[in-house]
C-alpha cells in the first residue's frame, strides 16, 4: 500500500524564530517556506495528490492565489511542489477534481475533456476522472436497490464523466486515468467498479469515504473486491482513518490519500502527536501554551474582569520557560506540570488553578501530560524537526509548530505503512 498525502499547500517557514514567535525577517510566503519533503530532507509519503478545486482552475475559487494557479498550471505539478530533484523522481503525482469544492452543485463544473488537459499540462502521474459525490449510504440493500433520485443521479454523472474521460486519456494522455467510484451502497459501489472495469480502467478510485465508519469502508471493499479482477488497482480518496490502518491491509488496496495525519496535530485534542516504530503507532498529547494576546478564549475573559491581561501573559511566558528548562534537563517533572497547568486551567475551565486543581478536566489534563513530559518523544525521533527544534514540537501553539508537529507525523505514519503486510508486489 502506497500513502499519497493531499496537499493544500501544508508548508512552514524554516526560519522561524520560536523564542520570539515570528518568522524569518522578509520572508515571502510559498517562496521561502518549505514542504514536508525539504524540511524534513526526505518525501514522509510515496506522493502527492493536489486537488483540481484546491488550485482554484476553471469557475471553482480554490486555495491557491491566482499567481500560484497561473504557476502550477504553467510550470507544472511538480516543479511547483519541489518534487523535481532527482530524489523525489520516483514520486507519484495525483489528481483529482475535488469533488468536496463542488458538492453543492447541480453538476460538476469541470469537463472530462478540460480535467484531461489539466492533468496532462500539469504533469499528473495518474489523475481521476470527473466525480460527482454521493453522501448517502445504506449497506442494507441489494444490486441496485435504494439510493434516493439524487444519488443515482450523480451515480449517473459519474459514470458518463468516466467513460467520457478514459476515451479521451486514451487519445493521448501521458497520465495513468482512474476511473473513479461513487454509489450510496456497497452493492452499488460494486456495480459501479464492474462497469468501470468494463470501460478498461485497471486502476478504481473509491470516493465518498470521508463520512463512512471503518467497518462500512470494509463492506465496501469486500463488495468492490468481488466484483473486480484480482488484478485491479484500488486507491481510496480521502481515507480518513489513518489510526486503523493495519485493519485494511488485508484488502489489497494499493493506495490511499490523506491528510489526516498532519490535520489531527491541530484538530485532534489528544492524540496529536504520533511516534512511529515500524508497524506501531504511539500517541501523545501536546502541550498548549497559547498566544495569551491572540486566543479568543483567554481573551474573552480579559473582557469580562475575569483575569487581567498581563496575568494570562505572566503564566503564559512561565509555562514556556518551565518547558524549555525541562527540556535542558534544568527543571523536573512536577514543578513544569504545574506550572503549564496553572495556564491550562484558565483556558480549560475559566478558573484559577488554585480553584479547579482536583477538577475531572484538569486531571485529566494532568494525566496526558505527565505521559508526554515522562517519556520526552521528541528525543526518540530522528526526523529532522524534532532533533531541530525539540520540544517545540510538542507544544500546541500556532501554525508553525503546529504544522511541524502535522509533518513529523507525516513521517511516523510512513513507517507504519511501509511495514504493512503486502499481499502481492503491486506498483502504482
Amino acid at each position: 500500500m502506497k500513502f499519497i498525502f493531499a496537499d493544500s499547500l501544508d508548508f512552514v517557514d524554516p526560519g522561524y524564530d520560536f523564542l520570539n514567535d515570528r518568522n524569518a525577517p522578509g520572508r515571502k510566503p510559498y517562496w521561502d517556506d518549505a514542504y514536508p519533503h525539504e524540511i524534513l530532507g526526505y518525501a514522509p509519503y510515496h506522493g502527492m495528490l493536489v486537488s483540481r478545486g484546491i488550485v482554484g482552475d476553471g469557475p471553482v475559487k480554490g486555495k491557491y492565489t491566482e499567481a500560484q494557479s497561473m504557476r502550477f498550471r504553467r510550470v507544472g505539478a511538480r516543479e511547483f511542489l519541489r518534487l523535481d530533484k532527482p530524489e523525489f523522481a520516483s514520486l507519484a503525482l495525483f489528481g483529482d477534481c475535488g469533488a468536496f469544492t463542488y458538492v453543492k452543485e447541480d453538476k460538476p463544473p469541470y469537463t472530462p475533456a478540460d480535467t484531461v488537459e489539466f492533468y496532462d499540462d500539469c504533469g499528473f502521474t495518474h489523475g481521476c476522472s470527473v466525480d460527482h459525490i454521493i453522501f448517502d449510504f445504506d449497506e442494507t440493500v441489494t444490486g441496485l436497490e435504494g439510493g434516493s433520485a439524487e444519488a443515482r443521479r450523480r451515480f449517473d454523472i459519474t459514470l458518463e464523466n468516466a467513460a467520457a474521460f478514459r476515451d479521451e486519456a486514451g487519445r493521448g494522455g501521458r497520465f495513468t486515468p482512474m476511473g473513479v467510484i461513487q454509489g450510496w451502497s456497497p452493492a452499488s459501489m460494486a456495480e459501479a467498479a464492474r462497469r468501470l472495469v468494463a470501460m478498461g480502467y485497471d486502476y478504481l478510485a473509491i470516493g465518498g469515504m470521508v463520512p463512512l465508519k471503518a467497518e462500512q469502508i470494509k463492506r465496501c471493499l469486500v463488495a468492490i473486491r468481488d466484483a473486480v479482477p484480482t488484478t485491479t488497482r484500488l486507491h481510496i480518496l480521502g481515507f480518513a482513518k489513518a489510526n486503523e490502518i493495519h485493519e485494511f491491509a488485508a484488502f489489497n488496496v494499493t493506495s490511499i490519500d490523506t491528510t489526516s495525519p498532519l490535520l489531527r496535530a491541530f484538530k485532534d485534542d489528544k492524540q496529536n502527536y504520533w511516534l512511529g516504530d515500524g508497524p506501531n503507532l504511539t500517541y501523545y498529547t501536546a502541550i498548549r501554551i497559547p498566544q495569551a494576546i491572540e486566543n479568543p478564549r483567554l481573551q474573552a475573559h480579559v473582557r469580562q474582569g475575569d483575569f487581567k491581561a498581563e496575568d494570562l501573559t505572566r503564566l503564559e511566558v512561565n509555562a514556556l520557560a518551565a518547558l524549555r528548562a525541562y527540556d535542558h534537563d534544568d527543571q523536573d517533572l512536577e514543578g513544569v506540570l504545574e506550572t503549564v497547568l496553572a495556564y491550562n486551567a484558565v483556558l480549560a475551565t475559566g478558573r484559577a488553578y488554585e480553584d479547579v486543581r482536583d477538577h475531572r478536566t484538569i486531571e485529566k489534563l494532568r494525566g496526558r501530560y505527565r505521559t508526554t513530559l515522562t517519556d520526552k518523544p521528541w528525543r526518540k525521533c530522528n526526523c529532522r524537526i524534532c532533533k531541530d527544534v525539540g520540544i517545540e514540537v510538542m507544544i500546541f501553539r500556532a501554525s508553525n509548530r503546529n504544522k511541524r508537529r502535522g509533518i513529523h507525523n507525516l513521517a511516523a505514519f510512513k513507517t507504519v505503512v511501509n511495514a504493512l503486510p503486502s499481499n502481492r508486489d503491486q506498483s502504482l
